[in-house]
Formats: structure tokens, C-alpha cells, sequence
């Protein structure tokens, strides 16, 4: 895991963590927090199917612990063929990206520009 500050804000990127279950949400946070971050960037290739099924529920878990922990959580990368194969996925992505917890981005420079925004 690898920390940086962008526009003041401490972000750490999961580098080759799988997010899979609940269990490894609760460890990316843990290593976060050891890093003092305020975000966590994982990449979306590195994350379950299951997360992009909104039914298993894994989303809904994934995100409140990120929340429960203050610890906003971006999802970096392409979506694009999740949000076009489930319009309530594409409403769940609309939704956190409206919110500030967590955020669906394309790559570091959106994250620099929401994280300049704030």
C-alpha cells in the first residue's frame, strides 16, 4: 500500500489487495489507518464480481465499513460494463458519487480534482 498527500488529503492506493469479502475491507481499512489515510484507492480490477452484484449484498457491506471507519473509499477504473449490464448498479454509482464517501472514478487525476473540490 502506498500513501500520498493530494490537496492536502492523505491517500493510500491498495496495490495488489484483493477486495473479495468483508474480511478484506476490514484489512485494507486497518493498513489505511496505519498510514493515517483519509482515503483508499482500489482499483477495480482488483475487486470481487460479487461487489458489482448488487443482490450479494458484498457492496453494501464493503461501503459501510468504509463509512463506519470515516474512511472514504475510490473506486479506480472502468465500471462501464457493470453500469451497462444493471440499471440499479448504475443508480448505486450515481449515488455514492453524488454523496462523500465513496466515489467511482477513472483514474488519479478525477480523484485530484473531486479531492480539490471538497
Amino acid at each position: 500500500m502506498t500513501c500520498q498527500t493530494i490537496n492536502g488529503v492523505r491517500v493510500a492506493t491498495a496495490e495488489g489487495q484483493r477486495l473479495d469479502m468483508e474480511a478484506d475491507a476490514l484489512a485494507l481499512i486497518s493498513k489505511a489507518l496505519e498510514q493515517k489515510a483519509d482515503w483508499l484507492v482500489v482499483p477495480v480490477e482488483n475487486i470481487a464480481p460479487d461487489f458489482f452484484r448488487l443482490r450479494t449484498g458484498l457492496a453494501a457491506t464493503v461501503c459501510q465499513k468504509f463509512v463506519t471507519y470515516h474512511i472514504g473509499l475510490a473506486i479506480m477504473g472502468d465500471v462501464s460494463f457493470h453500469e451497462s449490464h444493471s440499471n440499479p448498479f448504475r443508480g448505486f454509482i450515481d449515488e455514492s458519487n453524488d454523496g462523500r464517501h465513496v466515489w467511482f472514478i477513472k483514474g488519479m487525476e478525477e480523484l485530484k480534482t473531486r479531492l480539490g473540490g471538497e
